[in-house]
C-alpha cells in the first residue's frame, strides 16, 4: 500500500524537521510520500522540508483555507491512503503509520484518526481537552464524525469523490467525516497512532482559533445555538473543573492564571462566531490563519480574490 503523507504549513521550520524525521524512522513496509503544502513561509520551512526529501506544493496565502490546502495536496498524491499531520506535530512510536493504515483492511473503513497528546509546555486546559477528545482506548466503528485532521488518514478513492469543503474557516474534517458516514462507511479511533501535537498559541490566537471553529461549526450546523449563557456557565464550569484538577496534578499554582484565560478565551471566541453573520473577507481571513499585516508586507498591491460567501 502507498501512503502519502500530507503535511499543511506555514512557517514550521521550528518543527517541520523533526515530523519528517519521524516519519522517516517509522518502521513500516509501506511505501511512503511525503507532501508539504506550504502557503507562504518567508523562513526556512521548505528548504528544510525538501531537504529531507518531501515533495513542496505551494499555494497563495490569501488562496488558503484549510479545505483548499488540503485538497491541493490530495490532488498531488499519488497514494491510496492519505494520512494528514499538522506541521507541528511528531509520532510518539515507531508503529505510528502502522497503526493509522491497518483498519484500511476493512473495506468500508474511510477514515482513521489518531490519538494526539501535549507536550510539557502545553496549557493544562489544553491537556484537559486532549485527553478527553483523544482517549487511551480505541473505537473501531465510531458512530459520530468527530475526526482532526491533525493526525488522520482516508481513501483516496473516496476523496476523490468528495472532496474537502474550501469555504469553511475550520472543522473541515468534522464536514467530511459527516457527510462520509451517511454515505454508509466506517469511521476509526485508533488510540495506539500517537502524536504530540505542539500548539504555541498567544491568547489572541486561543480566540481566534475557537472564533474560526464556531464560524464553521455553525455552517455545519446551522440549527446548533450558543448564547451568552453557554458562555458564562461552561466558562465557569471548566475553570473549576480544571482548577480541581490542577490541585489533584499537583500543579495549580503553576496554572493558575492560564487556566481562565485560557477558558475564557475558549467560549468567548466560541460565542462571536456563533452569532458571526455576513461574509468571511480577506481581513478577517489573515486574522484567522497569519500574523499581523502579513499579506500586506507580502503584496503591497490590494488582494482581489473573491469572498466567501456564508449563509446561515
Amino acid at each position: 500500500m502507498v501512503c502519502s503523507i500530507i503535511i499543511r504549513a506555514f512557517n514550521e521550520e521550528k518543527h517541520i524537521g523533526k515530523l519528517i524525521n519521524g516519519i522517516q524512522s517509522q518502521l513500516t513496509n509501506h511505501e511512503l510520500e511525503i507532501i508539504l503544502v506550504d502557503s507562504g513561509s518567508t523562513d526556512n520551512t521548505v528548504d528544510i522540508a525538501k531537504s529531507m526529501g518531501a515533495s513542496v506544493v505551494s499555494i497563495l496565502p490569501e488562496e488558503f483555507s484549510f479545505g483548499f490546502a488540503l485538497n491541493k495536496g490530495c490532488a498531488f498524491a499519488k497514494g491510496d491512503i492519505l494520512l494528514f499531520a499538522s506541521a507541528h506535530v511528531y509520532p510518539v512510536y515507531t508503529h505510528w503509520i502502522d497503526k493509522m493504515l491497518e483498519p484500511f483492511s476493512d473495506s468500508k473503513v474511510a477514515l482513521v484518526y489518531g490519538r494526539q497528546i501535549g507536550y510539557e509546555q502545553s496549557k493544562y486546559s489544553e491537556h484537559r481537552l486532549l485527553a478527553k477528545w483523544f482517549p487511551a482506548f480505541s473505537n473501531y466503528n465510531q458512530l459520530h464524525p468527530f475526526s482532526n485532521n491533525a493526525n488522520t488518514a482516508i481513501r483516496k478513492s473516496l476523496w476523490l469523490e468528495q472532496s474537502y469543503d474550501e469555504t469553511l474557516t475550520g472543522l473541515e474534517d468534522l464536514d467530511w467525516a459527516s457527510k462520509i458516514l451517511k454515505k454508509g462507511y466506517k469511521l476509526v479511533y485508533e488510540s495506539e497512532a500517537v502524536i504530540v501535537h505542539i500548539h504555541e498559541e498567544t491568547p489572541k490566537k486561543v480566540y481566534n482559533r475557537y472564533y474560526r471553529e464556531a464560524i464553521a461549526f455553525k455552517r455545519i450546523v446551522p440549527y446548533a445555538k450558543f448564547g451568552i449563557w453557554d458562555f458564562i456557565y461552561l466558562s465557569i464550569t471548566n475553570i473549576i473543573s480544571d482548577y480541581y484538577f490542577s490541585i489533584v496534578d499537583g500543579v495549580f499554582f503553576k496554572n493558575i492564571f492560564d487556566i481562565p484565560v485560557f477558558r475564557i478565551l475558549q467560549f468567548l471566541g466560541t460565542l462571536r462566531g456563533y452569532n458571526h453573520s455576513g461574509n468571511v473577507d480577506n481581513s478577517l481571513r489573515t486574522k484567522f490563519y497569519y500574523p499581523t499585516n502579513f499579506l500586506k508586507k507580502q503584496r503591497p498591491t490590494e488582494i482581489t480574490a473573491p469572498k466567501v460567501q456564508y449563509t446561515e
